[in-house]
């Protein structure tokens, strides 16, 4: 939920959070991938006692070079190789036997990458709960401010804060169940061999897997997924899904925190939050122009990873290499995203004043439906129905408030006093607190949806 601390220049931008996938990272995964499949030998009884402990030990990303890997995957089309080569020199003859041995480079690489993902979803798990939690508070707290409804950007009928911030909440509290699929089932260790037979390991391939999969934590599947690109596919999905959730609530605020709206403000945060190069008065919505930043990609990184999804044969050529840097960005922009949502909504503030000002500054219009519906029982619906018409088109081009446009017109004057329908009932009718239906309701479902889920969460942990 705060800025990870690593450098570059866009880093406290969008690399933020605790999801990590930089160099680092992915060194420390491939090198998490081979001691696992170390111990997972081990076990088999083809490596040496204690070589899995051995390997484990020596599989530090400290102790090795990202750069000269990087360098020397040149050769090779993938940093494995190399660090198959690195690894082996770093442990005493015995224990090399341990390393690598029946798998593939891809092998190593997926299962680096499912190991990465598992770590940055834990990270982005816990921002997207506090960003929940957080949307949680506001819905309750504002279960009762009234504000206007906007649809196509134009007024339309009242709703409450509450309610938008429970639609947030909602769909926050979605997008990490799909993530918590995904992490819980998703998540599959790889390793298949040269082709998917594990040839080289003869009878033991299967017990190996299996030690495999226990060893990383991950799931084991029924087949290696060399080509099968579904649970990447997924994956990205998942990811992409929380950024639409995440993009929406930013995207809110910095309508609602336009300058002629005003209904809402991110918090001051640290010192000079919000400033412009340019304009000493300005205090702009920083956090949700950043959160957009980051999810804004999501759906071209989503596409490359749907279209690099065909892979050919048994194993691929191009298409799998498409995937890494493309899912690690994915992976970083999604945690980012998720630690300043985190935030944004716990230092919003919300001015329910400048809400009722701007409804109220409508004169009355967004009541037209509930006024024609009023009106409906005495002069029937589609009579109602134009009355309301005529007099909102007054209301417009004479700057009439809904109710004084109705009275300014004889013939309608004439319809309600045939009605039996005051003054008093025509200002009770455009009464924004008067017309919001499920909007309560809406609002406790949501909330007990949320504890439900905190809930169930909880006691699987």
């Amino acid at each position: 939920m705060t800025d990870s601390g690593r450098d570059g220049l866009f880093a406290g931008l969008f690399d933020r959070g605790a999801a990590s996938t930089a160099d680092a990272a992915w060194l420390q995964a491939l090198l998490d991938a081979e001691a696992a499949l170390a111990r997972a030998l081990e076990r088999a009884g083809l490596a040496a006692p204690g070589a899995g402990a051995t390997v484990t030990a020596a599989a530090n990303a400290d102790d090795f070079d990202a750069g000269a890997l990087g360098r020397q995957a040149v050769l090779t089309g993938n940093p494995v190789p190399a660090l198959v080569r690195a690894l082996s020199a770093r442990v005493p003859a015995d224990a090399r036997e341990a390393v690598h041995r029946g798998a593939t480079s891809q092998d190593i690489m997926d299962t680096a990458v499912m190991l990465l993902a598992a770590r940055a979803l834990d990270a982005i798990s816990l921002d997207l709960s506090a960003a929940a939690g957080d949307a949680a508070a506001l819905a309750a707290a504002h279960a009762a401010t009234v504000m206007a409804g906007r649809t196509l950007l134009q007024q339309a009928v009242p709703v409450t804060f509450g309610l938008v911030a429970a639609g947030w909440l909602t769909a926050i509290d979605e997008a990490r169940a799909d993530l918590d699929r995904v992490r819980a089932t998703g998540l599959a260790v790889q390793f298949g061999g040269a082709a998917g037979t594990l040839a080289s390991l003869d009878a033991a391939g299967a017990a190996v897997a299996a030690f495999f999969a226990q060893e990383t934590g991950l799931a084991e599947p029924v087949l290696p997924w060399h080509t099968d690109r579904q649970r990447i596919v997924r994956l990205a999905g998942a990811l992409a899904g929380a950024c639409a959730a995440l993009g929406k609530v930013a995207r809110d605020v910095t309508l609602l925190a336009q300058t002629e709206i005003g209904e809402v403000g991110e918090g001051a945060g640290e010192p000079g939050r919000g400033g412009s190069s340019a304009m000493p008065h300005k205090r702009n919505p920083v956090a949700s122009v950043l959160i957009l930043g980051c999810t804004r990609r999501a759906p071209g990184l989503l596409a490359t990873l749907a279209a690099a999804a065909e892979h050919e044969l048994q194993r691929a050529a191009g298409a799998w290499h498409a995937e890494w840097e493309t899912l690690s960005d994915l992976l970083r922009l999604t945690g980012s995203a998720a630690s300043w949502s985190a935030g944004l909504l716990r230092g919003l503030t919300v001015d329910a004043a400048r809400m009722r000002v701007n409804l109220d500054a409508a004169g009355g219009l967004p009541l037209a439906e509930h006024l024609a519906a009023v009106l409906a029982p005495a002069l029937g619906r589609l009579a109602a129905h134009d009355l309301v018409a005529a007099a909102s088109a007054r209301a417009v081009r004479n700057g009439l408030r809904l109710p004084d446009a109705m009275l300014a017109d004889a013939g309608a004057r004439a319809a309600l006093d045939q009605a039996g329908v005051s003054r008093a009932d025509l200002d009770a009718a455009v009464d924004p607190a008067a017309y919001l239906g499920t909007s309560a309701d809406f609002i406790r479902r949501a909330l007990t949806a949320h504890r439900d889920r905190d809930a169930e969460r909880n006691a699987a942990t």
